[in-house]
């Protein structure tokens, strides 16, 4: 994390201690949260980013901040005072009152709390390792980005101690879902299929452009139900995130991966082609 964080509008030292337990979602998992990319100090697809936080927090009854250009140009102000022209940013919104653990002197309904880091490198690929009945796709909550996230941790860890970069997750219908913090993307032929949002997948937002935005010419892009055979016979398989972009996976627990494919590399070239014109844009109208 770097020197500063915004919490409510003011920035200050990430040293500073202004939060309390009396906050009830800090201790409940109360809360939603999105990690943005800044890009030549511009937050990538923030309009997606808080669309999605929005609508999270109206499922799980969170008071959400309801001037989006102000608390964008607070997180403007952020990455300039962490010089964080190119690094990751979290953006939290944290519930502060209902229940009988509300702490005394609470006078506002939500904290807005956000710090950058550096963007993390990930190499040439992943391995993955298989968490059965590890998302529940029926839940009513299935997909919302939420505080309460210790079980993805969870799995992330343990999966990290054999040896393995991150986990797939499969639902109570054994099919895929999603990695911890990651989509799951397979290409046949010149066809790309990613687990619909039925399977209890979060809707992540370069998941998202890459169904809605990126188009070459040749190449399909869709949704469809997954299972673990269905990795084993695709050509390629590589997972999705905002601080992953495409990135390729090199192997999976107990299955044989062929990566064999060549659709990958020419959306991942429309992707970053997509990244530098919404870069350009957004500077120019800051400017």
């Amino acid at each position: 994390m770097h020197s500063f964080v915004l919490h409510n509008g003011r920035i200050q030292p990430a040293t500073d201690r202004t939060l309390s337990p009396g906050q009830v979602g800090l201790l409940n998992g109360w809360g939603v949260f999105s990690t943005v990319r800044v890009v030549e100090g511009v937050l990538f697809a923030f309009e997606r980013h808080l669309a999605r936080m929005r609508r999270d927090a109206g499922r799980m009854r969170i008071p959400f901040p309801p001037e989006s250009a102000e608390l964008e140009d607070s997180l403007y102000r952020l990455v300039e005072a962490n010089q964080a022209w190119n690094a990751t940013l979290r953006v939290v919104i944290v519930r502060n009152r209902g229940g009988m653990w509300e702490g005394p002197g609470i006078e506002r309904d939500y904290d807005v709390i956000a710090f950058t880091a550096e963007s993390k490198q990930w190499g040439a690929g992943v391995r993955l390792g298989v968490a059965p009945n590890a998302r529940f796709a029926a839940s009513p909550f299935a997909g919302a980005k939420i505080l309460s996230w210790s079980h993805n941790l969870t799995w992330l860890e343990e999966a990290q101690s054999r040896g393995l970069d991150e986990v797939i997750l499969l639902n109570e219908h054994g099919q895929v879902s999603e990695c911890t913090s990651a989509n799951v993307f397979v290409s046949v032929g010149n066809r790309i299929w990613t687990p619909p949002l039925s399977s209890g997948c979060l809707p992540g937002i370069t998941r998202e452009l890459l169904l809605e935005e990126i188009h070459v010419e040749g190449v399909s892009i869709g949704e469809k139900d997954l299972r673990l055979e269905d990795l084993e016979a695709a050509d390629e398989v590589f997972l999705t995130s905002t601080t992953r972009g495409l990135l390729p996976v090199l192997g999976i627990e107990g299955l044989k991966i062929r990566n064999q494919g060549s659709a990958r590399e020419p959306v991942e070239r429309a992707f970053t082609a997509y990244v530098e014109r919404y870069v350009a844009e957004r500077r120019a109208a800051r400017s």
